[in-house]
């Protein structure tokens, strides 16, 4: 099961400290969670990942159900085996995925559509959400959800809201007994009031941490840091604080400073693969003519080891013939970012230098001016 210890509250803003014990070790929170959607975070080895003090990644159910398949991950007793993972996995339901199916049809009792790779007829519901992820033996399990459209109707929300919600009794229902534990998931689109019902619903069970789905979906950053600001304080104060799908600085900066404690992207190895690079200076695209003669690393302000042995000339050459070791430097290079941002932000809210630090982030160009919308008196903590 999962118990989170808080160690120590800002007094600058809302931002914590804690601790989350898993069956399979501790993580610090605030924490960045690589996604392993297959099995893999892509472009690092299962060693690389304990090297940046990776503590916990993500797989999901959907992905995992489609390959290797069921039969499989029993056969290896779950995903930590089978990809010779020691420390401990979330799992996604699998939500976001079929809803993001242009071909489904939403059902009370489930979701109907066809598999992405074969076309073969799955009606995903909510019990088979809950034998997938026991299959998987993710520490974390997370219920099936329904993620709106961004630009989802009222009506179509509030009727979303209901549905979410019946879902999670049944998936609390069908988890009894496995031994694993199960967040829920807030949804309500960007209406206030249908995130607060939505919350009190949700908080009502007895789930042993919480999420936010349904942001970061391609909304404005306002609207994110708005209903955000809303709704943290809507979950309860004793379990995990999970905001779904965010890594960028600036909306980590957002989500930290208004009390989340976890947080998942495929950004950086997303953006590894393009040929981009997360750097203390901001974004900085390899693959420009600029690159062709430049021997300084990919950020000065980085000892990773992909910044002490290659230069930006050639990882550009790399990236240029389309050779995969460019994106896979790149990659662990924006981990191995994304990872030490986090740290450096923990030891910030620690010594009580938070906005210092998001000043001084803002300063150097790795975050844009309106992130500094995020903090306000109002959400002191």
């Amino acid at each position: 099961m999962v118990e989170l210890k808080i160690l120590k509250k800002s007094n600058e803003c809302k931002a914590r400290l804690g601790r989350l014990f898993t069956d399979h070790g501790e993580i610090d929170t605030p924490v960045f969670m690589p996604v392993g959607t297959n099995g893999t975070v892509k472009g690092l080895w299962q060693n690389q990942l304990e090297s940046l003090q990776a503590s916990i990644i993500l797989g999901n159910a959907f992905h995992l159900y489609l390959r290797p398949g069921l039969d499989v991950l029993r056969e290896f007793g779950g995903l930590h085996r089978f990809m010779s993972w020691q420390h401990s996995i979330l799992t996604d339901s699998g939500g976001f995925q079929v809803f993001s199916l242009s071909d489904k049809k939403i059902l009370e009792e489930g979701v109907k559509f066809r598999s992405p790779l074969d076309g073969s007829k799955i009606f995903m519901t909510p019990e088979l959400s809950m034998e997938i992820q026991r299959a998987i033996g993710s520490d974390i399990a997370m219920a099936f959800d329904e993620c709106v459209e961004p630009d989802a109707s009222r009506e179509y929300v509030e009727g979303s809201v209901g549905r979410t919600t019946r879902w999670a009794r049944r998936c609390i229902e069908a988890h009894r007994g496995s031994g694993q534990a199960l967040f829920g998931i807030v949804q309500g689109g960007f209406f206030e009031d249908l995130r607060e019902r939505s919350a009190a619903e949700i908080t009502s069970m007895d789930f042993n941490g919480f999420a936010l789905g349904g942001l970061s979906v391609g909304e404005e950053f306002s609207v994110t840091t708005r209903i955000l600001a809303h709704s943290v304080d809507l979950l309860p104060s004793d379990r995990a604080r999970y905001l779904m799908g965010i890594g960028s600085p600036d909306i980590i900066l957002a989500a930290v400073e208004n009390g989340i404690d976890m947080f998942d992207c495929v950004l950086p190895t997303r953006m590894g693969r393009h040929g981009t690079a997360l750097t203390w200076t901001g974004r900085v695209n390899l693959k420009a003519a600029r690159n062709r003669f430049d021997r300084s690393p990919v950020d000065e302000n980085c000892s990773c080891a992909v910044c002490s042995t290659y230069s930006r000339a050639y990882i550009h050459h790399l990236l240029s013939r389309d050779e995969m070791l460019g994106k896979i430097l790149l990659s662990y290079h924006n981990i191995s970012f994304l990872m030490n941002f986090v740290r450096e932000l923990r030891e910030a809210i620690a010594e009580e230098r938070y906005m210092d630090f998001k000043t001084e982030c803002l300063r150097n160009g790795l975050i844009g001016s309106n992130s500094l919308e995020s903090f306000s008196s109002e959400r002191m903590g």
